[in-house]
């Protein structure tokens, strides 16, 4: 069993001065090392991880957020608790831990769709793009004959209302909601499009990178064209 010491070294021996730079630029802060993805795969790999749920929690407990992110890629979905991820979503800072890592989790476990519903009631920036984002997850994990219609075309009316006066990131996340709704579920994927057309540009603070707002109609119209619409994923995390 890998413990908390033996991955903290790893994280630090793969730091990277250029991805920490990066990172940082897009909202990273201390403690950190600037661990790219692919090196925390393979620490993975050395230390025979697979998933540990306890190793999981303490990770993120420890505030680093590179422990932070790879907690999410060894957290066991059958194990972890609402109260646990309630906590993480709250200690999720910047948006690789709450657009990605938590909600990731959130939606691959039996209650994703639920806690979605109930972080995006928070008036907390945070907490409500990780709503977004986790019922996007869970879009993209569902069968389609489980996935309330009625209720995704009273949340797409809700994004389609609120996206240009919401929070910045919370934009961000409500765009990867329609996004996620036109790809997912057939008889949506027009009214997406419209819906994006509707909404016009949406502005996101960047935070002075190159990123930019992908346009959810044209997003979806590829999708279409590539025949993927309702292609579904095995896992959220990645």
């Amino acid at each position: 069993m890998a413990t908390v010491n033996e991955v903290m070294a790893l994280l630090e021996e793969h730091q990277s001065t250029s991805t920490k730079k990066t990172l940082m630029n897009h909202g990273a802060r201390e403690p950190f090392f600037g661990v790219k993805v692919g090196d925390m795969k393979t620490i993975m790999k050395t230390l025979k991880i697979k998933k540990d749920h306890q190793l999981s929690l303490d990770l993120y407990a420890t505030g680093n957020s590179d422990a932070m992110y790879f907690a999410a890629l060894i957290a066991d979905e059958k194990k972890i608790s609402k109260d646990d991820l309630h906590q993480w979503v709250k200690a999720a800072y910047w948006y690789m831990l709450f657009e990605y890592a938590v909600p990731w989790i959130a939606a691959e476990t039996p209650f994703g769709q639920e806690l979605g519903l109930e972080w995006i009631e928070s008036p907390e920036e945070n907490v409500a793009a990780a709503g977004w984002s986790s019922l996007s997850n869970w879009l993209h994990l569902q069968p389609y004959d489980q996935l309330d219609q009625h209720l995704y075309q009273s949340l797409l009316e809700r994004a389609q209302k609120n996206i240009h006066q919401a929070q910045n990131r919370v934009r961000y996340t409500m765009n990867g909601f329609i996004i996620a709704l036109g790809s997912q579920i057939p008889e949506f994927t027009e009214t997406c499009i419209e819906a994006s057309e509707a909404i016009g540009k949406v502005r996101v603070d960047m935070g002075g990178t190159a990123c930019k707002v992908p346009d959810a109609g044209e997003y979806i119209y590829k999708i279409q064209e590539m025949d993927r619409i309702g292609k579904k994923k095995k896992m959220a995390r990645c």
